[in-house]
């Protein structure tokens, strides 16, 4: 039977993560019963802390202000985000009020200091990249962050410059450099060779591996760690498998849903340490989230799930 983006079966969440890479979730009243041990898929980054693989996006899901029926549903994700044991959540000044209701529902839920947070800097000028920075992290409750990246590069050398000066003051942990389309690539591999970064920001799905040809690899062997957004293609994956069964291997490997599909294809890259698929929906952040759950697709199971997929 098709298992859709709205139907969510708890009793599997009782599979052991055989890595060494893992990061038990905290125990909360609000989750299921659960007789077995849980434990969700976590990368060890540079400066040795572990942040589970599977963060959090915000474009378009937080840009709620105003709405107080949609940021309490938002509340209820970002609740359940944190239980399950997610930490990385991203944003940027682009995102229209996202910061703002993060922050906000954050401090709320009392979670803010305990989450990975990372926004961005979308602006020409140092001066203004320094007051865009700071408004950021006004709106996220915070007097630190944990990442800033900057926006499409968008004069990247300017704020590259002043994010390297917060860095060494303690105002943020890591440096990020982000794109959102593949032909901005060559750029950003001429970045990664000059400049020393922490994070590169990409979209990359089961249907878009551009990267995978020369960024990804040279990131790797930079030893730049790489978050994978559009993880569903802005919701095309969904609307090609659109009454479509899972292919029977794939149930056979612990995947139950098309969403736990094209997040472990992008997890079982070595390469691709976090993906941060964005919603407002409860059902869809759970079945997200028990994609960080199980065995990984091994090198051959990997590339069947692309052929599958690229069938239909």
């Amino acid at each position: 039977m098709l298992l859709s983006r709205k139907r969510f079966l708890w009793g599997s969440l009782m599979i052991p993560l055989l890595s060494r890479n893992i990061l038990p979730s905290p125990s909360s009243e609000n989750k299921p019963s659960m007789t077995g041990s849980k434990q969700f898929l976590a990368k060890i980054i540079s400066g040795g802390e572990s942040v589970p693989r599977i963060g959090l996006g915000t474009y378009q899901t937080f840009d709620a202000i105003g709405r107080e029926d949609r940021i309490q549903e938002l509340e209820k994700v970002m609740l359940r985000f944190y239980e399950w044991g997610g930490r990385m959540v991203d944003s940027s000044p682009m995102y229209g009020s996202s910061e703002e209701v993060l922050g906000n529902v954050s401090q709320t839920l009392g979670i803010n200091s305990q989450l990975f947070l990372a926004t961005k800097v979308w602006i020409r000028g140092k001066k203004e990249g320094e007051n865009q920075m700071t408004s950021s992290l006004s709106k996220m409750k915070r007097k630190h962050l944990e990442l800033m990246q900057i926006h499409n590069l968008v004069d990247w050398k300017t704020q590259l410059t002043t994010i390297k000066d917060w860095k060494e003051k303690g105002k943020i942990k890591y440096i990020g450099i982000t794109h959102y389309t593949p032909s901005a690539f060559p750029e950003l591999e001429a970045v990664l060779k000059s400049e020393k970064i922490d994070f590169l920001q990409i979209p990359y799905s089961i249907s878009e591996t551009e990267a995978d040809n020369r960024l990804i690899p040279i990131a790797y062997d930079k030893g730049v760690t790489v978050i994978a957004n559009e993880p569903f293609d802005k919701g095309n994956l969904f609307r090609k498998t659109k009454g479509k069964h899972l292919p029977e291997f794939a149930k056979e490997i612990g995947i139950n849903t098309w969403a736990e599909y094209f997040l472990k294809f992008i997890l079982a890259s070595e390469k691709v340490q976090f993906v941060i698929p964005a919603t407002s929906k409860l059902s869809h952040l759970e079945e997200n989230m028990q994609a960080g759950l199980g065995n990984l697709p091994n090198a051959k199971e990997r590339e069947r799930m692309k052929k599958e997929f690229s069938s239909f």
